[in-house]
């Protein structure tokens, strides 16, 4: 890590919190060298509790803790970014954020599996790939991709005419992923799909 410009704050410095997944801002919190210390040890995000006096493992009471994916400092080293991943409501009203702001299937995470979906494309070229079943599509080439697309859409489609609520999310969720890894595999993201929908929805002049 860095050094942090700890003086400049008498001791503390800002740390705003991220869901790693979704981007949603969780909470606003405080970090002095021995938080930042313990966070980077024990992989749960802790914080210095100005009203306590004291480091402050976020969830040591309630159980909802923030485990810690990464953390970065801005421009100035006298802020920081934590990405985590918390463990259930995160502010003390049982709000998902601090903000009382919906942390929940934040469409966000779409970002988040397509960045996953990309780097086994590139383990893929490098043959490093392994097990991974996404990495394996990449080796098959373009036709196995798009053969996949169309099975999971006719799964889909058979699932939707039946009343089992379950299969038919499942189904879809299995249509929507092999349809990213397609997309990636054409060189494209769900970000050149939002924007022919975006121009599609403008008003007409």
């Amino acid at each position: 890590m860095e050094h942090i410009d700890f003086q400049k704050g008498n001791g503390l410095v800002p740390a705003v919190v991220q869901d790693a997944d979704s981007g949603v801002v969780l909470m606003l919190g405080y970090m002095d060298e021995q938080a930042l210390g313990r966070t980077l040890e024990t992989g749960l995000v802790t914080f210095y509790s100005r009203s306590r006096e004291r480091l402050w493992t976020k969830g040591e009471e309630s159980g909802n803790t923030l485990s810690l994916v990464s953390l970065a400092a801005d421009c100035d080293r006298d802020t920081l970014l934590v990405k985590a991943r918390p463990a259930g409501p995160v502010c003390h009203t049982g709000a998902d954020t601090c903000w009382a702001e919906d942390n929940r299937g934040n469409l966000a995470f779409l970002g988040h599996l397509q960045a996953v979906i990309a780097s086994r494309k590139q383990e893929a070229m490098a043959g490093t790939g392994g097990d991974s079943y996404v990495a394996s599509l990449f080796q098959k080439g373009l036709n196995k991709i798009a053969q996949k697309v169309g099975e999971e859409a006719v799964e889909t489609v058979i699932e939707a005419k039946d009343s089992d609520d379950v299969r038919f999310l499942e189904e879809s969720a299995d249509l929507l992923f092999h349809h990213m890894v397609l997309l990636e595999a054409k060189g494209f993201g769900l970000q050149d799909v939002v924007k022919v929908l975006q121009a599609r929805h403008q008003p007409p002049r």
